[in-house]
């Protein structure tokens, strides 16, 4: 199959959060399946440098009301050299500090940016590569099915062209202005309650959803929150219309990067096999590096994320100090709200033998914070898929998470009937609520500090599980072909 990604993201290139990991995992796992895979992306000019471009193979046009807007299409491939790149190109809307946002405000010519990227996207599929399914993801992309499928009504190179639409956050829907329907290619027709429009405004991700012959989203679990109105952020009567097009697929890990066997940011490379004595080295390394006693009986938690109440930053603040009661030690690392950074630089002010607070993003330390610590914190408010505590079961610590989204699919909670069937992988709470988070604290502590044996029964049993992105790029291949079978079935 013949397959264009297109996201606004992508790693190595440029990166905000986990839809980069997906785009280029994904991309990965599907050429490794034996499909041809074009990835497209903006050509990010502060974050990929010439160098990295590669060679230019074209160029795009797009015609706006008042200017045509000219892009240079340049070609590379991705880490492994099965996925071909195409980067857009367009300096005036791509070259910047940021990729979305600068100074902590949106660009005001977003909607320009990313209609102009999405309709240089079509026609790269018209042109350079004409492709069986274009998938597409999150609001920026979200005008894709659009056009194709005005396209497909005038006939010509993509009137067999599917279209996939994947939602990886309902929060971010990219709602502008009715007056930017003149900027987007399509007729003022979809311009209406089921397709474009919502509440008066212009709505990219209603776009994707509402026309894309299939849709996805990145956990089974996310899937049916999004169908109501407490994770639906509006748009759950459309998702919920869509009813069996709408499929939740976990998210994959790209065991290349996230694979503690053979990750080079590790004091000591381990096994599900040699992982005692390998998390033992690596947890002495990590409490060494960011300054706590090398304490080997303290259970250490570890937490990597955005320092926001969504991430679960307000349970972590009304219950740190009784938890720090205990043999135990933290370590987080991460930005966001200033004042969840202030919270976690006076704890650890209050606390210098047992928090150590990195306010900033170090990847390498990210790695042997998965690696050093004895269990990881993941209290969401919600996650659609979430990537660290995936990343947490590769290296044997277990998550704690609330039980939403992703979280709620990829985490097992540990009782007597899941440490006796063998899929015990963590602890999960039910409410997102201090005691219930507090209390499954003491859980994990308890079978720590009590239970050798059973917290060993958890470290193999996660690092054991199949995380790869081979099961998920099978479901997406499945998606695809019932994305075609709509096309072959429009009269």
């Amino acid at each position: 199959m013949r397959i264009m990604m297109v996201s606004s993201e992508a790693v190595p290139f440029a990166k905000t959060g986990g839809l980069a990991d997906v785009a280029s995992g994904l991309s990965n796992a599907l050429a490794e399946a034996g499909n041809e895979v074009v990835l497209v992306m903006p050509c990010y000019r502060r974050f990929i440098s010439e160098e990295k471009r590669g060679s230019v193979v074209g160029e795009v046009r797009i015609d706006f009301p008042s200017t045509t807007i000219e892009a240079t299409i340049y070609e590379t491939r991705l880490p492994g050299d099965l996925v071909k790149v195409l980067l857009v190109d367009c300096p005036s809307f791509f070259d910047r500090a940021g990729l979305y946002v600068e100074g902590g405000s949106d660009y005001a010519d977003n909607a320009e940016r990313f209609l102009f990227f999405s309709r240089a996207a079509v026609e790269l599929a018209r042109t350079l590569f004409i492709p069986d399914v274009i998938h597409a993801n999150d609001w920026q992309t979200g005008l894709i099915p659009a056009l194709v499928l005005q396209s497909r009504e005038q006939g010509g190179p993509l009137q067999d062209v599917a279209t996939v639409m994947t939602i990886h956050n309902m929060a971010f829907q990219g709602q502008f202005p009715s007056w930017q329907m003149m900027n987007t290619g399509i007729h003022p027709r979809f311009f209406n309650w089921r397709q474009l429009e919502f509440w008066g405004h212009l709505n990219l991700l209603k776009a994707g959803i509402a026309m894309a012959d299939q849709v996805t989203t990145v956990s089974p679990t996310y899937a049916k929150e999004i169908c109501r109105p407490e994770f639906g952020y509006g748009l759950d009567p459309v998702l919920e219309y869509r009813g069996d097009d709408l499929v939740g697929i976990l998210n994959g890990v790209d065991m290349t990067v996230w694979n503690p066997e053979i990750d080079p940011h590790l004091d000591t490379q381990y096994t599900a096999d040699t992982v005692e004595e390998g998390k033992a080295r690596c947890k002495a390394a990590l409490q060494r590096e960011v300054g706590l006693p090398e304490k080997p009986e303290a259970m250490l938690f570890g937490m990597i994320s955005r320092l926001t109440d969504q991430k679960g930053l307000d349970l972590i603040t009304l219950k740190a100090g009784q938890f720090l009661g205990a043999n135990v030690q933290l370590v987080v690392l991460g930005t966001g709200e200033e004042r969840h950074e202030n919270y976690l630089r006076g704890l650890q002010e209050s606390h210098p033998e047992k928090v150590a607070a990195i306010i900033g993003f170090d990847d390498a330390l990210a790695h042997r914070i998965e690696a050093g610590a004895d269990a990881y914190l993941m209290p969401s408010q919600f996650e659609p898929c979430g990537l660290n505590q995936q990343y947490s079961l590769i290296y044997g610590t277990p998550p704690i998470v609330n039980a939403v989204g992703g979280l709620a699919d990829s985490v097992v909670d540990t009782n007597s009937q899941t440490l006796a069937n063998g899929t015990a992988n963590g602890f999960q709470f039910h409410h997102y609520h201090g005691d219930a988070f507090l209390d499954t604290v003491w859980r994990a502590v308890g079978l720590y500090q009590h239970f050798h044996d059973d917290w060993r029964k958890i470290v193999d049993h996660g690092m054991r599980k199949d995380s790869s992105w081979s099961g998920s790029a099978r479901n997406y291949i499945d998606v695809y072909e019932r994305a075609k079978d709509r096309v072959r079935s429009e009269p």
